[in-house]
């Protein structure tokens, strides 16, 4: 915890990062633009490790590829040895290995994947994510625990997210990239969603701003979280 002459202490922000890059810059960026600080020594000390060598996270779902666990233990063991407080991970698919994270570590770990679903006013709820996400019902298992009912993707459209996910990893965030989000959020408005979660940090790469209902992105969710613990508010 630091604390400078008349401010307030602050913990320090652990970020597991690499999952993808471009996705872990952005959190860094929407922490530091959503902390209320005037001059440099207001804002929260922030500790990344921006792996982007973790083994592919839906792949281990399914089965086809390695366990991300021990990357991802060894990566919270080391920014708790340098310093963090409490660790955060802008991946929604990682949340499936949140157990091996936990257990390598004495510091709290903030599900996003719990603090997205805690924002949630509606009844019913949308969401895009990756397939993986899907799989592991992670997001089922957090809305029925508010009896929240959570409506995903037809399999075509569910192919489609994916496609907007590996473009938007290859640096793609275009026009078409936006239209399709928005497609698939219309329909799944269509079958009673009152919103949809953005619920891979590749998709809070898309601005939600045209959506034809409510965006509730998981990574803005995360941001509120992480600072509500550093900053004690």
């Amino acid at each position: 915890m630091i604390q400078y002459k008349g401010q307030r202490p602050t913990k320090t922000i652990g970020i597991l990062g690499g999952m993808g890059p471009a996705a872990t810059i952005e959190y860094f960026r929407r922490l530091v633009a959503a902390t209320p600080a005037a001059f440099d020594q207001a804002h929260v000390r922030i500790l990344i490790d921006n792996n982007p060598h973790i083994p592919d996270r839906t792949d281990a779902i399914f089965g086809s590829g390695p366990d991300p666990s021990p990357v991802l233990a060894s990566m919270a063991r080391g920014l708790a040895a340098s310093g963090a407080d409490f660790l955060t991970m802008p991946c929604n698919t990682g949340h499936f290995f949140k157990d091996a994270i936990r257990s390598a570590v004495d510091i709290p770990f903030i599900d996003m994947i719990v603090e997205t679903v805690r924002a949630l006013t509606v009844h019913k709820v949308g969401l895009l994510a990756t397939t993986g996400t899907l799989r592991t019902g992670l997001y089922a298992a957090a809305c029925a625990m508010r009896d929240i009912q959570l409506i995903t993707p037809n399999e075509t459209d569910q192919e489609l997210v994916m496609d907007i996910i590996r473009r938007v990893k290859a640096g793609g965030s275009g026009a078409s990239v936006q239209r399709h989000a928005a497609s698939i959020t219309a329909r799944l408005a269509d079958k009673g969603a009152e919103a949809v979660i953005a619920g891979c940090t590749e998709i809070s790469l898309i601005s939600g701003k045209d959506m034809p209902v409510c965006w509730i992105d998981a990574l803005d969710c995360l941001v509120a979280s992480a600072l509500r613990l550093a900053l004690n508010t």
